[in-house]
């Protein structure tokens, strides 16, 4: 947590010292990390005195909380570009990147994770759906080029997803939740912890201090993202990068860095299972949660109303990271191996969004 300091930092370069915008956008984007541990910390906390239905439920709502709230001022801003880009950024972040730096550090430690297929195959069939949003609408653009029916199209489509995502909450906290209860990997050491504890981990806090928490880390958050969002386009200039990058790499990695490292944290303790649970799981609420989420705030705080029409890169590299963790979940089994073909792919993706004309 010692990078709460950048909060404070990233507030006087902002409102006393009136620097470059450039350093704005850097410092509020370190100083959201750590904002965004500490509010999925207050959420794993408060899900300790409400068990594990309304528990996970308060992950699934809350766990992409500092993304939803970054995307929601780019939205209100009109900058449907970074906000589309931040969208596709966490999904193949979280499958390739979360996902591959999951496999493979765990698989340095252990020989052969494993994980369960039929829980871990159902979240790549809900990311194929996701995919299918993207691409209908892209389709649809090319043979229609209205923007009336681009946009009818896209809410009847957020209207499904959304839906979809409703009912996976059913099947995954109620009907089949004993799919995603976690098993212990094969090969465990004898310094494997599997032992049950609290959700969050270590002291217990009361539920006054959890809200209290979630809620402070929540404000803090989106009084930056306003900074962050205010100093983009004269970063990116400054910086070389494109808008599109920027949304896909950098705001996408800063949004999710505290659901990185307890993914990580989870492979190192041979518990596979709820690794890919949060890099998989992460990934569906970004596309069946969070995505149709904006486009009917778009309606409400946008000064226009935002379609689900992606670029064709973005559909590309969702649609190539829901085929190869399709693979990669298919035999139940994760090595090191399986982690640098996933950062692989990851890093060739970005490659070619940091090379994509502004």
């Amino acid at each position: 947590m010692l990078l709460l300091v950048f909060v404070p930092a990233a507030l006087a370069l902002r409102y006393v010292f009136h620097v470059d915008p450039t350093w704005i956008f850097v410092m509020s984007a370190v100083a959201i990390i750590p904002l965004a541990g500490l509010l999925g910390l207050a959420t794993e906390k408060l899900a300790d005195h409400f068990g594990v239905g309304v528990g996970g439920l308060l992950n699934a709502t809350f766990g992409n909380a500092a993304e939803l709230i970054i995307s929601v001022i780019a939205l209100r801003a009109g900058m449907h570009d970074l906000v589309k880009a931040s969208i596709t950024g966490s999904i193949i972040g979280n499958i390739l990147f979360v996902g591959g730096l999951s496999a493979l550090l765990g698989g340095l430690k252990y020989h052969t994770q494993t994980f369960n297929r039929t829980a871990a195959s159902m979240g790549a069939t809900l990311l194929l759906l996701s995919a299918v949003g993207l691409v209908v609408p892209a389709i649809f653009h090319g043979l229609v080029s209205e923007a009336g029916a681009e946009r009818e199209l896209s809410l009847e489509i957020a209207v499904v997803l959304m839906a979809t995502y409703l009912l996976s909450l059913v099947f995954t906290l109620k009907t089949h939740s004993q799919l995603y209860a976690g098993v212990a990997g094969a090969g465990a050491g004898p310094e494997a912890d599997d032992a049950p504890g609290p959700v969050g981990g270590g002291e217990e806090w009361s539920k006054g201090k959890a809200l209290l928490v979630l809620v402070g880390a929540a404000a803090v958050i989106g009084w930056l993202s306003e900074l962050l969002v205010g100093a983009v386009e004269e970063a990116g200039e400054a910086l070389g990068m494109t808008e599109v990058f920027l949304g896909v790499v950098v705001i996408a990695l800063i949004g999710n860095a505290a659901e990185h490292s307890t993914a990580v944290l989870m492979a190192l303790k041979n518990k596979m299972d709820l690794a890919l649970h949060i890099a998989i799981g992460s990934s569906i609420q970004i596309a069946l949660f969070v995505a149709p989420l904006l486009v009917f705030l778009s309606y409400l705080i946008g000064p226009a109303p935002m379609d689900l029409h992606f670029t064709s890169l973005e559909v590309l590299a969702v649609a190539l990271s829901v085929l190869i963790i399709s693979q990669v979940a298919d035999d139940g089994m994760s090595h090191w191996m399986e982690g640098v073909q996933l950062l692989a792919v990851y890093a060739i993706l970005a490659l070619a969004f940091y090379h994509l004309p502004a």
